[in-house]
């Protein structure tokens, strides 16, 4: 059974929109779609369901099951871009992160970089590209999502802004010397 702390964690990989432990789309400026439209609506109710158990069998660290079944939901739906996005994170989860970006890839590309699953998407390869000190492909990823009201995004955004970095880094300088006077100096 996973821990409270656990469960924010993977509440924080699959919804990356969301602060770390909070419900699912809170800090959204805007209400984003699903990427449903124009499917068969059974079929869709399928993939939902093994998209659901998916992230269940993630939560109790059944990664491999999580793998499965959000495989499944892609033979079932391959044009549908959240069982990409899921199995990325558990992809990632697992440390494959070729796998993880290639989903990923996928996923912005079917949801056409819009909607909730494409700004979730586009969060997460920012994420992974940061992680590999990609960080102007991170940067385009974070500022899309953005755009589409990941408030996480525009955190980011200004975190890989080379000025903003210059210009905290100059005011720890000062604040730093104020806190901690030079003796030496009169």
């Amino acid at each position: 059974m996973a821990s409270a702390h656990d469960k924010a964690v993977l509440q924080a990989i699959f919804n990356p929109n969301t602060p770390f432990g909070d419900i699912s789309g809170l800090n959204q400026k805007e209400a984003l779609t699903d990427d449903g439209d124009g499917f068969d609506t059974e079929l869709l109710k399928q993939v939902k369901e093994l998209e659901t158990r998916g992230v269940s069998a993630a939560e109790a660290g059944d990664l491999e099951g999580a793998l499965q079944l959000f495989s499944q939901a892609i033979q079932l739906l391959p044009g549908r871009a959240s069982a990409y996005n899921n199995r990325a994170q558990a992809l990632r989860l697992q440390g494959n992160t070729a796998g993880a970006l290639q989903d990923l890839d996928r996923a912005v590309e079917l949801s056409g970089s819009s909607g909730r699953t494409g700004s979730q998407a586009l969060v997460q390869r920012g994420l992974l590209r940061r992680l590999m000190c990609q960080n102007d492909e991170a940067r385009e990823d974070f500022t899309k999502a953005a755009a589409l009201g990941s408030e996480f995004a525009q955190q980011q955004v200004v975190l890989l802004n080379p000025y903003a970095a210059l210009c905290n880094r100059m005011l720890s300088e000062v604040i730093h010397k104020l806190r901690n006077p030079d003796p030496q100096v009169h």
